[in-house]
């Protein structure tokens, strides 16, 4: 038998469980909601001293409570914020535990708070700065849960009925400051355990995206390619315990059983996507580097128009190659160059979703940069931005200048994830193109795309529309995300060929 332990996320208590406790102990397992201390109700009081180490506690005994029965096999779930009193009590009891099971939840390292979790990064600078937490400062306060209508801050409410969410808000219970403050210990104990990531499509994770996160080699992530770790998508929004509990009992019992989709190692069946070769044979044209920003430099006179591409991201900080060398962007600016125009191309600092303003900064100095460099017409320039990078549009959308004669964008992500905590931001394109004016825009689309960012494209697409932007859309039916390396077909290289020639034509006009 397996015995299952439910932990809720921020605000929650063992109600949320419900309606999948019931699908659970139908299909023959033993469940266990934890109760989180101070988390019980709406009246609850936030007892001083309450921290995640009370929370650690909390879970601790109810996997001392399930007796060391053989055969039984204890299965830890946290959602959210218990994703941490998870980990800390399993890495306490590592030779209990059978499996771990993140609930779109993510990955809390030794020494970090739970504070850096919460998506929303006012709210985290909020809780940080000790403002607009309720009646008390420092670690003996707490976060007053969401109303209603607040609750998207904290993840995407896709799919939860509208009787489901007014129970959760009545249920709700401040937060205890200390729960998010106090930093997770682990001796590393828990690494042992076998683990499994839920991904809530609707709340802007996929399968898909933490591949690619892996495939960039980000160090945190090279444990998730461990044969021991699985992953399930489900296509709802945050609360999966309340939108779709069927569908999500029967994801655990599948975990239990060991199931699920396994990640590949970064380079374990040759080089990872992004460092295959470009789909087109260019020109070998060399680079002038300065600084963060490489030129690309047709063989004709006089300044001449550019074309600078934007990398997306985000992409971490140890990634090497840097994106500037990999092999799409060089092969985009050596093509452009080939046609008679500047290629640029430059690294930027989108390491974390929360590095859009810096990252933007970057971009911004990048073509102030090449603007002033005398082989370069200041007057006509193109900005032609990839996957990630797409958010930094608004920018430019919202108020083109001048000089600015054509704005492209591949696979864009073209407003945050809900799982960014980026919604009130200005990095919203959707928002911004109603500003655009005349400014062209060329906007590659993969017919195959994620779904969580298709759905971005769609907005920023009938946002457009209802503004009377001038969008051109170049499709690629049955090219994926990053198709230039993905997908080297003729259908893709004429989709490169023919956003070109729009580009360069709005450049040349």
């Amino acid at each position: 038998m397996t015995a299952f332990i439910l932990v809720p996320g921020m605000f929650t208590g063992p109600h949320v469980w419900q309606d999948v406790t019931a699908h659970l102990i139908a299909a023959g397992a033993e469940v266990h909601a934890v109760a989180l201390t101070g988390l019980r109700g709406p009246r609850a009081a936030t007892a001083a001293g309450v921290g995640l180490e009370t929370h650690i506690a909390d879970v601790l005994a109810v996997i001392d409570s399930v007796g060391a029965v053989a055969g039984r096999e204890i299965v830890l779930v946290g959602h959210d914020y218990g994703i941490h009193p998870v980990l800390g009590a399993a890495d306490r009891r590592a030779e209990r535990i059978a499996r771990i099971v993140h609930l779109d939840a993510g990955m809390p390292q030794d020494g970090v708070p739970a504070l850096a979790a919460i998506p929303d990064q006012s709210l985290r600078r909020q809780v940080a700065e000790g403002t607009g937490t309720g009646t008390a400062e420092g670690t003996e306060g707490e976060l007053p849960p969401p109303a209603r209508d607040e609750w998207q801050r904290w993840g995407s409410t896709a799919g939860v009925p509208d009787a489901a969410l007014d129970r959760l808000t009545a249920r709700a219970a401040p937060q205890p400051l200390g729960t998010l403050l106090q930093p997770l210990r682990l001796t590393g104990a828990v690494a042992a355990v076998p683990a499994t990531g839920v991904l809530c499509t609707g709340n802007g994770a996929s399968i898909e995206m933490v591949q690619i996160r892996v495939d960039l080699g980000d160090p945190a992530l090279q444990a998730l390619a461990d044969r021991r770790v699985t992953f399930f998508e489900l296509p709802t929004g945050h609360w999966p315990m309340l939108s779709c509990p069927t569908e999500l009992a029967g994801v655990l019992l599948r975990a239990a059983a060991g199931e699920g989709h396994r990640l590949k190692a970064a380079g374990a069946a040759g080089p990872p996507p992004h460092l295959r070769p470009f789909l087109l044979d260019v020109p070998e044209i060399p680079r002038e580097r300065t600084g963060n920003v490489d030129l690309y430099l047709p063989d004709a006179e006089g300044p001449r128009p550019a074309v600078v591409f934007v990398h997306g991201g985000p992409v971490p900080a140890e990634a090497r190659p840097t994106p500037r060398d990999w092999p799409t962007l060089m092969g985009y600016a050596r093509y452009a160059a080939g046609q008679g125009v500047v290629g640029v191309t430059l690294d930027h600092r989108l390491h974390d979703v929360a590095d859009y303003e810096r990252a933007a900064g970057d971009v911004a100095d990048a073509v102030e940069l090449v603007r002033a460099d005398p082989r370069v017409d200041a007057d006509r320039v193109a900005l032609w931005f990839f996957s990630g990078g797409g958010p930094i549009t608004a920018d430019w959308l919202g108020s083109p200048p001048a000089w600015l004669r054509c704005l492209a964008a591949s696979y864009p992500i073209l407003a945050p994830l809900p799982n960014w905590g980026l919604a009130g931001s200005r990095f919203r394109p959707a928002d911004a193109v109603a500003d655009a004016g005349a400014l062209p825009v060329v906007l590659t689309r993969a017919g195959l795309e994620m779904p969580e960012i298709a759905a971005t494209v769609e907005e920023f697409l009938a946002a457009a529309k209802g503004s009377g932007a001038d969008v051109e859309v170049v499709d690629v039916p049955h090219g994926r995300h990053g198709f230039e390396t993905l997908d080297p077909t003729d259908e893709s290289r004429e989709a490169v060929h023919r956003a070109m020639r729009s580009v360069l034509a709005h450049l040349t006009a």
